[in-house]
């Protein structure tokens, strides 16, 4: 699979100059505000969705989609990327076996998806709630895992911190060392442009664990269970159908990671440790 880099920094944020306003004061500042673009993905000449993203990463964004909404089954199907800047943003051409164009014809999801919407576009409700597979394997994860890799994540986000405005979703091994992190103003965007970076990167997923700085929807759920991410640690709440979809997919899923206490929701492969190990 043929990759271009085409991530340069002042395209993902850029200066604005804003006024900070107190109790007993108003000043001229300079803020760094994050870049938000249209992401155009067309697979073989065939316009397919416009996604509003960070503008780094578009590699990992473009396979990370293509895996998660079930245009390919694995990596080995994309038989390239070429990345073209737009005036206003950036087109990303995708060669994919025809068979492969057929299926997605049919979705018709010539749509745009706004930068918090994880299925814009689907028609129906079948293909907003299609199947997802059961993940296997059952690498066993401890509280103090989750919470250092939560803990390393905040000074991992670079565009964060330089803007204030963007989610993120990292690996880490079964340790809970950080590998990989990913930035964008999307939540469901960062969790693609991470299972891009995972699949081309050969890493397997059965050997470590997932962690987000968002809230645990649905959407965010069946990606990772598209992507063969057993565990799925979230500073904040999941939905109630994102449990329901986490335990029929056996996803171990975590809520509010914050330090080493969370809120375990789903976990039928047992991938956490016992109850008894989880005691002060």
């Amino acid at each position: 699979m043929a990759r271009r880099e085409f991530d340069v920094a002042n395209e993902v944020y850029r200066a604005a100059k804003a006024v900070r306003i107190d109790e007993s004061s108003a000043s001229a500042v300079v803020e760094q505000i994050a870049e938000e673009a249209p992401i155009a993905l067309v697979y073989n000449g065939v316009p397919h969705v416009v996604v509003m993203a960070s503008p780094a990463n578009l590699e990992d964004l473009a396979l990370g989609f293509s895996l998660s909404e079930a245009v390919i089954e694995s990596a080995a199907e994309l038989g390239g990327i070429e990345i073209v800047p737009e005036q206003t943003g950036y087109s990303i051409y995708l060669s994919i076996p025809p068979e492969r164009v057929a299926v997605i014809a049919q979705r018709r999801r010539n749509m745009t998806a706004r930068t918090g919407c994880g299925v814009c576009g689907a028609e129906t409700i079948e293909q907003a709630m299609r199947d997802v597979p059961k993940v296997a394997g059952a690498q066993r994860i401890t509280r103090q895992a989750m919470a250092s890799a939560m803990k390393q994540l905040p000074a991992l986000q670079t565009l964060n911190a330089a803007t204030g405005a963007t989610h993120a979703a990292a690996w880490a091994n079964i340790d809970g060392q950080l590998r990989l992190v990913r930035e964008d103003v999307g939540r469901h965007n960062a969790l693609d442009k991470l299972i891009g970076a995972l699949s081309a990167g050969g890493i397997d997923t059965a050997q470590g664990f997932a962690v987000i700085t968002s809230r645990a929807s649905y959407e965010m759920v069946q990606k990772a269970a598209m992507a063969g991410i057993g565990l799925l640690a979230a500073v904040s709440a999941p939905t109630a159908l994102a449990v329901r979809i986490a335990r029929e997919s056996s996803v171990t899923l975590a809520g509010f990671v914050r330090g080493e206490r969370c809120m375990v929701y789903a976990d039928e492969a047992h991938r956490l440790t016992k109850s008894e190990d989880w005691k002060a």
